[in-house]
C-alpha cells in the first residue's frame, strides 16, 4: 500500500493535481507517523491492515467534517472534504453490502457465542479483527445491537 501511495503522489505530481497530491501526501504522513508510533513502543512497521484501518479512520473523519460543514453552511469546505474521502477511498478494498455486513455479523454473533446486549463488545472485536477497513462498523453496530435484542 505504501509504494501505491507514493507512486499515486509522483502521478498526481506529474499530472499538477494538487489537491489529490496534498491528500495523498497526507495520507502517507498519517502512514509514516503510524510507523514511527509502532517503532516507539518497539514493534515493526505497521501491517497492511493496521493502514486499512488506518484509512477507514481517516475517511470516518472527513465524514465527520463534511457533515459539520454542511451543518454551518460551508458547502465548498464539505465538498473539499468529500474530495479526499474518494481519494482515500482508492487505497481501500471495495466496502461490504448491507446483506454482507448482515451475514457476517450473523457469523460473528455464532462463533462468539453472543447471547445479549453484554455480549456486543467480543462481537464487535471479532468483525474489526476480520473486516478492517472494508465494513463500516458504525453501522454495524446498529445491526448487532438489533441482533442481539438491544
Amino acid at each position: 500500500m505504501r509504494e501505491a501511495i507514493n507512486a499515486a503522489v509522483k502521478e498526481s505530481m506529474k499530472a499538477r493535481d494538487a489537491a489529490r497530491t496534498a491528500t495523498l501526501r497526507m495520507m502517507g504522513a498519517a502512514i509514516k507517523d503510524r510507523d514511527i508510533e509502532a517503532r516507539g513502543a518497539g514493534k515493526g512497521a505497521a501491517t497492511e491492515d493496521e493502514l486499512k484501518q488506518l484509512l477507514a479512520k481517516m475517511i470516518k473523519q472527513r465524514q465527520e467534517s463534511a457533515a459539520i460543514y454542511e451543518q454551518n453552511g460551508r458547502p465548498e469546505l464539505a465538498e473539499k472534504e468529500r474530495a479526499e474521502i474518494a481519494v482515500i477511498q482508492e487505497f481501500l478494498p471495495a466496502q461490504m453490502s448491507p446483506e454482507q455486513v448482515a451475514a457476517a455479523i450473523d457469523v460473528a454473533i455464532a462463533e462468539t457465542g453472543a447471547e445479549s446486549v453484554k455480549d456486543m463488545g467480543k462481537v464487535m472485536g471479532a468483525l474489526k479483527s476480520k473486516y478492517a477497513g472494508v465494513m463500516d462498523f458504525g453501522a454495524a453496530n446498529g445491526v448487532v445491537k438489533a441482533k442481539l435484542g438491544g
